[in-house]
């Protein structure tokens, strides 16, 4: 999948050095996840309603 039109987004919670850290795009049809620190390798992509369920159970700790 060719993704070279997405907008990438680094967590807030990345510390300054920016290390250990994935970044998100968002579309209408996925988000797409990459490694910060290694840009060069292919994005993986989810559903929207499977990053929501991601996201709620990181939030249970």
């Amino acid at each position: 999948m060719s993704t070279p039109e997405l907008v990438w987004y680094k967590s807030s919670y990345s510390s300054a050095q920016g290390d250990s850290c994935i970044e998100v795009a968002v579309t209408e049809q996925a988000i797409h996840v990459r490694d910060s620190k290694d840009v060069s390798r292919a994005p993986f992509a989810v559903r929207r309603e499977c990053w929501a369920h991601f996201v709620d159970f990181a939030a249970l700790g």
